[in-house]
């Protein structure tokens, strides 16, 4: 081979390096900065808020059941496997609140899955409603910002140059929660005690009504239970019977309640057969024209899109129609 070959022959093969190298550049995928962080999945809305203030921008954060949808029942739709397959954590509420077959199965093969409400909750402060624990903690501040810690620990984990880093962000998140807790517990204290009852679609408030409504005396016996009933049990998807109805119309009527509230994400066909029956029998009862958020956050803009809205949403929503005479913020 001539030396003249020789040098086309090398040419050749330099200019088809550079346009293999030009295509591959053009092609390949743009990695952005959430594609190279840590992946952090959260079931649902309450714990992704926790998450998200704890580790900012240090991981992208997805979460599983966007909008009002009903987490007691919920199923994998199309592209849900490949979230919780692709997450590096996963952060559930845990005590059977997830409780949809297919959500089981990715939760409980995942390496490291967290079920935050379980990790650090004492047994004596579970409420139990017909054998089965609540899985609603969030409804109550106090407990729910002990999932802090166990949430702060496995980002440290996973990320532990940065842990000094989420460590100040759970300090700070604690005591932005504690203020929250004080400032719900007196505003609904400030409730006359004979008009602190609750009546709702279904039984997602028992929590709350225990911390915020019930009076201290009423704690140690379990008298608080009285304070809050609901036609529908713990998963709203559940059949509710005549004699449901009947209970929440006696409490009504025993406590001389006027005001049922809807909740944000369920339909309000139960109460409407509460008012209706009330009526029949005399008695005035009115549905309020401002939804609880119960087992979801509110939308964008909504007021209650973070779960600090949620609750003090809630605390309003009482405190307005409760003791309509004090109209809250006036």
């Amino acid at each position: 081979m001539t030396k003249q070959k020789t040098l086309f022959l090398i040419s050749c093969i330099i200019a088809t390096i550079c346009v293999f190298v030009f295509f591959a550049k053009d092609t390949a995928p743009n990695l952005t900065d959430d594609q190279n962080k840590f992946k952090i999945l959260s079931t649902i809305a309450m714990v992704d808020g926790i998450a998200k203030e704890i580790g900012k921008d240090k991981f992208s954060f997805d979460l599983l059941i966007k909008g009002d949808i009903d987490p007691h029942s919920y199923e994998l739709v199309k592209g849900d496997s490949e979230k919780l397959q692709a997450a590096d954590v996963i952060l559930y509420n845990g005590l059977g609140l997830e409780h949809g077959a297919s959500v089981k199965y990715h939760i409980q093969k995942h390496p490291m899955s967290i079920p935050v409400a379980e990790r650090i909750i004492e047994k004596k402060e579970y409420i139990y409603v017909d054998g089965v624990i609540d899985p609603h903690l969030w409804m109550d501040v106090s407990l729910w910002l002990q999932i802090i810690d166990p949430i702060q620990e496995a980002f440290s984990k996973v990320d532990p140059e940065n842990s000094a880093f989420y460590v100040q962000n759970s300090v700070a998140l604690k005591s932005k929660l504690l203020a929250l807790h004080d400032e719900v517990f007196q505003l609904l204290q400030s409730i006359p005690s004979d008009k602190r009852y609750l009546v709702t679609s279904h039984d997602a408030f028992n929590y709350f009504s225990r911390r915020y409504l019930a009076d201290s005396c009423e704690l140690k016996d379990g008298k608080w239970k009285n304070r809050f009933i609901a036609p529908e049990g713990l998963a709203p998807d559940g059949q509710m019977s005549i004699m449901d109805i009947k209970l929440v119309i006696d409490s009504l009527l025993t406590n001389n309640v006027n005001v049922v509230f809807p909740e944000s994400n369920i339909s309000s066909s139960s109460l409407q057969k509460i008012v209706s029956v009330c009526k029949k029998k005399g008695k005035k009862v009115v549905i309020a024209k401002d939804a609880l958020y119960g087992d979801t956050m509110g939308s964008k803009n909504s007021g209650a899109e973070s779960y600090e809205q949620m609750i003090r949403h809630n605390a309003i929503v009482l405190k307005k129609n409760l003791n309509p005479s004090e109209i809250y913020g006036k």
